[in-house]
């Protein structure tokens, strides 16, 4: 175990060093206010506080990780060998940045609480975002410097045997709507029609009918093809199914249809099961527990995970509302047109109350690339370039890499071309050296 002799105790601190020492390199950890205790461990320890007790590892704090509430906090991000960081430390300390505070800041999403410009959908975007300002977005930062102090141990204990942990993925298929022109019921059926008629889609209506008539598979009913691959594949894929209402932003099918029950069912059997929240249910807690119960009476079970409709969060009330519900994990936390790291880390971390200043049960996974970000690349072998780039950042640290697919993508028409092979070369990647 290793202890941290530290001048002040704050959740913050507790928060910041769990994540680095515990959930990403493997080492319980345990603090303490009293020299004397340090002084009497036999392991692994480190100081953190404004000055070095002696010759021991001693990292220069920031006062960030001993405050209460969202202030306007001074960031200077300066270079660091391959990556970047900020809170600078000094010549005395142990690693030249404050790694904690650092690390803290990008978790508990700070910056999404200080005043920013939202877009159409009301989401924080990657534009706003330190990272992509600074350059980092591409790199899973707080993995990294947690390695980086790992070496520091390493060096000082030579003898102490480090956990290790392995490369791996976690697939996200998000099912807004299951089926493109099946079980939409006869009006929303007739207007389609229409649209198409008056948009001379020609091509589309005779598509729609084949489908109606059984000559042809919908295009977004891509779910035997996908639990195909989940039975080849040793990493468990996570199903989001939106069966919220019907409402201007949100076109799913009525969950009340016996088919599509039927179908969650079935994908249930070889998947995991989460529930898409409509975009309406976001903010209205009481929307989102009839979803939560609409969805525990189809599976049978209790909810546990769940994914935001339009990738939107409204910090902190969303997570509060998911807290409030007992959901247990949440994947929504990314940014929909670009890949990378939104809070820092390939290591799944706990969701902070920086109102109430409380780590909350609710575990945040957040995605690393969404089908959509690969749009804006024009070749797919400049689409295969980047998503290996990406796996290559997370493989760096030994994380888990999540990528978000739609069940239309498996469709391979028109955009989505090529999608399929993208997928493939995901599950292969955790089989690579």
């Amino acid at each position: 175990m290793l202890l941290v002799y530290t001048h002040k105790i704050s959740p913050r601190l507790k928060y910041s060093f769990k994540q680095i020492f515990t959930r990403i390199l493997g080492i319980p950890v345990d603090f303490t206010t009293t020299i004397e205790d340090f002084i009497a461990h036999d392991s692994l320890k480190m100081s953190y506080t404004r000055q070095a007790l002696s010759n021991e590892i001693f990292v220069r704090s920031h006062d960030i990780l001993f405050e209460q509430g969202i202030s306007d906090v001074e960031i200077h991000v300066q270079d660091w060998e391959e990556t970047k960081c900020f809170f600078y430390t000094g010549e005395k300390s142990a690693i030249p940045f404050d790694i904690f505070s650092a690390a803290f800041y990008l978790l508990s999403r700070y910056e999404e609480y200080l005043p920013h410009v939202k877009d159409e959908y009301g989401r924080f975007t990657a534009h706003e975002s330190l990272a992509l300002e600074q350059g980092f977005l591409h790199q899973p930062v707080v993995d990294i410097w947690a390695y980086k102090f790992r070496k520091v141990f390493q060096q000082n204990y030579p003898e102490f045997q480090f956990p290790e942990r392995s490369y791996s993925i976690k697939p996200i298929i998000d099912v807004p709507s299951a089926y493109n022109f099946k079980l939409k019921g006869i009006m929303r059926t007739f207007g389609g029609t229409v649209k198409d008629v008056f948009s001379f889609n020609f091509k589309k209506l005779y598509y729609r009918y084949m489908v109606l008539f059984g000559l042809k598979r919908d295009t977004y009913d891509t779910f035997k093809y996908i639990i195909n691959k989940q039975k080849h594949s040793d990493f468990k894929f996570l199903f989001f199914f939106l069966i919220g209402d019907y409402s201007t932003y949100d076109k799913g099918i009525d969950p009340q249809k016996k088919k599509f029950v039927t179908l969650i069912k079935q994908v249930a059997d070889y998947c995991q099961v989460g529930l898409k929240v409509s975009y309406f249910a976001l903010d209205d807690v009481a929307m989102l527990k009839r979803e939560k119960k609409r969805m525990e009476t189809i599976l049978n079970t209790s909810l546990t995970a769940s994914r935001q409709s339009f990738s939107k969060l409204n910090l902190p009330e969303s997570y509060r509302n998911l807290v409030e519900l007992e959901i247990l994990e949440d994947y929504t936390m990314g940014y929909v047109n670009h890949a990378g790291f939104r809070a820092g880390t390939c290591t799944p971390f706990f969701f902070y109350d920086l109102d109430y200043e409380i780590q909350t049960p609710l575990k945040i996974t957040s995605y690393h690339l969404l089908d959509y970000s690969l749009l804006k690349i024009n070749s797919l072998l400049d689409k295969k370039k980047a998503l290996n780039e990406l796996i290559n950042e997370v493989k760096k640290v030994n994380g888990e890499f999540v990528p978000v697919f739609h069940n239309y993508t498996f469709s391979d028409v028109d955009r989505w071309k090529g999608y399929k092979e993208l997928f493939n070369i995901i599950l292969e990647s955790a089989n690579e050296d």
